[in-house]
């Protein structure tokens, strides 16, 4: 069978039903990977071919970590799936003592502009917004906790089975771990949400500009992604950082027809500007990989 009738059959089978890759499927890929890069410090990570799922190289696959803001994917995807992308939210009041309570990064969003929710995908998934997740969490739930649910179920549907969602920000409450996941179920949300047009075109974003309008105020929001602009053909997806959780990132590269995907979760680094320093060596390992 020619290569690429091979990769869309692949695809079409993989996201057949659940959409979803089990962590069993994933481990059984990894498991065929032979050596890896050198200079990754990250606990867990792992590094695929985005086309057909086959991982070239894993650290703790599947081991439960807490995933910081990479838990944004989900709550963009539950909007996406949603619908009315157009239809103008307001950003409520409470946002400003929720981000401070959790002492959260934020969009600077101010409470009673009126925004799409495609706009705040953009506060969402660039600035890594927890204002924008608790405004998306309310109109969408409705209700955080009517939110986080529907956050659960998608990932129960996705075959996500070793994941769970305690919030729609990825913030380290109740606990630093309650909102964790796996390499090989982020592999998985991160192929499926880059199925997403709007999707893709929000974390291959670098730099959004939103000028005053009607019912809101202006807004500059900057991608966190430190491959974006830095590594060649780097397409997104999404930072996170707490204290327990460390430096996390997932991501996509397209280079010469070859798509990657990767995730590293608890890499060190000083504060929490995540780096792209154990992505980078993935990248370059699988790149010269003739499986990749």
């Amino acid at each position: 069978m020619p290569r690429i009738a091979r990769v869309l059959l692949v695809v079409a089978l993989t996201f057949a039903g659940t959409a979803g890759t089990t962590g069993a499927a994933w481990s059984a890929s990894a498991s065929r990977a032979q050596g890896g890069p050198s200079g990754v410090a990250a606990d867990t990570a792992a590094i695929a071919n985005a086309d057909n799922g086959d991982v070239l190289w894993s650290r703790n696959l599947s081991t439960e970590r807490p995933i910081a803001s990479i838990t944004k994917v989900m709550t963009a995807l539950v909007v996406l799936r949603a619908g009315g992308l157009d239809d103008r939210l307001t950003v409520p009041s409470a946002v400003i003592g929720y981000d401070e309570e959790y002492d959260a990064s934020t969009a600077g969003l101010i409470p009673g502009d009126r925004l799409t929710a495609g706009q705040l995908l953009y506060a969402l998934l660039l600035p890594s917004g927890a204002d924008a997740a608790y405004t998306l969490a309310q109109a969408y739930g409705p209700g955080l906790p009517a939110f986080v649910s529907k956050m659960n179920a998608l990932a129960r549907e996705l075959g996500m089975t070793r994941t769970r969602f305690s919030n729609p920000d990825g913030l380290p409450y109740p606990t630093g771990t309650s909102d964790y996941s796996t390499a090989a179920d982020l592999l998985t949300l991160g192929r499926f949400a880059m199925r997403y047009t709007a999707f893709r075109q929000v974390v291959g974003t670098s730099h959004y500009y939103l000028p005053a309008g009607d019912g809101h105020h202006a807004y500059t929001w900057d991608n966190l992604n430190p491959l974006l602009g830095h590594y060649p053909g780097a397409t997104g997806i999404k930072t996170g950082w707490t204290p327990s959780a460390g430096h996390c990132l997932l991501f996509e590269v397209s280079q010469g027809g070859v798509k990657l995907i990767g995730v590293n979760l608890d890499s060190p680094g000083t504060g929490s500007t995540v780096n792209g320093d154990a992505a980078t060596a993935m990248l370059n390992w699988a790149f010269m990989q003739p499986g990749a």
